[in-house]
């Protein structure tokens, strides 16, 4: 169930509006680039709106929040022109709200959508409210999801294609392999379920998406960075690597013949045909922090952390947790991914520590294995390409299972190193 918040209207009586889960919303478009002015009677319904601004899927949207009722609406949109919807919360009682509406109608622009929140439950009210040209009729509590559900029955094209998923891979500091964590989830989602998957190396002067797939192409993600304008799906469609039967990469030139310093929404019209494209878009993110790279992650439908055992990764993880969850408020936590477990001779954090310290559970935890992992990378080829049966495999098909959605993942078994994980946990 969702949570209930309560607040108290001037005229005494309570209010409430239900608080989504992380996780509601996950599919919800993101809305087009419109304006919305809500007037709020109670706190509640101001908070609501407030975390409606805060979400991403409401990043193009203007919105401007009003405390006041009915009756300020008309007042404020006699003398400017009304936006492209209109949120109202209201107690009025039925047989009075179509009277009291009556002034706001008389100076709304005729393309003005009006969503209505209500106390009463009545169908009679509803029906007659619809008849009358308001867009929805909602009965408080509302809940955030089914309040910008409302918004994109109206303003989104329902016959427009789906857009896909967007899976963002970054490490919490460099080497710990996050790019390698990135590039096996990606060939393991399209070649587990025959899906067409897009990787986009964004590391542009260091990234390994090309050798780790054995490729050497003449364009990639430079070229669709620095023509914004050009990057529709035929463009893109030949920036593209064919890597496999259903995976495609958008390769990094992986030179340094210049400086690569990008605005917060550079990589925005990359992001957005990627998902136009192909039902799942992997991103490799370089390690670091900038505007723009805050930006993709404040974007993604689903944020992977790769850290390995040490202090260092500890921190930048609990760091990274933390302005994810300010940048990301109504989004599940980001995926945990423990890389390069038991290596030997090297003082290690035990993993069930690492995660209390955190609060949070590890996705995947992945054993050190030099040689698999070294074979791998100098042959360019995945881990499932050269041993489908080792417990790294299998830890990335669940992985790719987890990130799509298709189960959860099960708890990680310990393989050949389990003896020695579990002395690291009893200490």
């Amino acid at each position: 169930m969702s949570a209930i918040e309560y607040s108290i209207d001037p005229g005494g009586a309570e209010f409430a509006a239900e608080v989504s889960r992380p996780g509601d919303l996950d599919q919800l478009r993101p809305l087009p680039r419109i304006s919305i002015h809500a007037f709020c009677e109670s706190e509640a319904m101001q908070r609501l709106m407030e975390r409606c601004g805060q979400d991403r899927r409401m990043a193009k949207v203007s919105l401007r929040i009003t405390g006041g009722s009915i009756a300020a609406a008309a007042n404020m949109f006699a003398s400017v022109s009304t936006p492209n919807l209109i949120i109202l919360e209201t107690a009025t009682e039925p047989r009075s709200l179509l009277a009291e509406l009556a002034p706001l109608a008389a100076v709304c622009d005729p393309s003005t959508k009006v969503v209505i929140i209500g106390r009463h439950n009545d169908i009679a009210l509803y029906r007659e409210l619809i008849r009358n040209g308001i867009s929805e009729y909602m009965v408080a509590p509302v809940a955030m999801a089914d309040l910008l559900g409302a918004i994109a029955a109206i303003f989104v094209d329902p016959e427009a294609e789906p857009v896909g998923r967007s899976l963002a891979f970054i490490g919490a500091k460099g080497g710990c392999g996050s790019s390698v964590i990135a590039h096996n989830c990606a060939w393991g989602i399209s070649n587990l379920f025959s899906t067409e998957t897009i990787l986009a190396d964004l590391d542009l002067p260091y990234g390994t998406a090309n050798i780790d797939f054995d490729q050497d192409p003449p364009q990639g993600i430079s070229e669709a960075v620095s023509a914004p304008d050009r990057l529709d799906e035929v463009f893109l469609d030949r920036l593209l690597t064919k890597c496999s039967e259903h995976l495609s990469l958008l390769a990094a030139p992986s030179m340094l013949d210049r400086a690569y310093d990008f605005e917060a929404g550079a990589f925005q019209p990359i992001l957005e045909i990627l998902q136009r494209s192909a039902p799942v878009s992997v991103l490799d993110i370089p390690h670091g922090w900038s505007d723009w790279i805050r930006s993709v992650l404040g974007e993604a439908d689903e944020v992977v952390i790769t850290a390995i055992p040490d202090l260092a990764s500890l921190r930048n993880t609990k760091n990274l947790l933390d302005a994810l969850k300010k940048l990301r408020p109504n989004d599940r936590a980001p995926h945990l991914v423990l890389n390069q477990v038991g290596m030997p001779k090297r003082p290690e954090i035990a993993p069930n520590e690492f995660c209390e310290s955190l609060e949070i559970e590890a996705a995947a935890i992945i054993p050190f294995d030099a040689v698999l992992f070294g074979n791998a990378a100098n042959s360019g080829r995945m881990i499932g390409e050269i041993d489908r049966k080792s417990p790294a495999a299998e830890t990335f098909s669940q992985l790719a299972h987890l990130l799509t959605g298709r189960t959860a993942i099960k708890k990680a078994r310990r393989g050949g190193l389990g003896k020695v994980l579990a002395k690291l946990g009893r200490r």
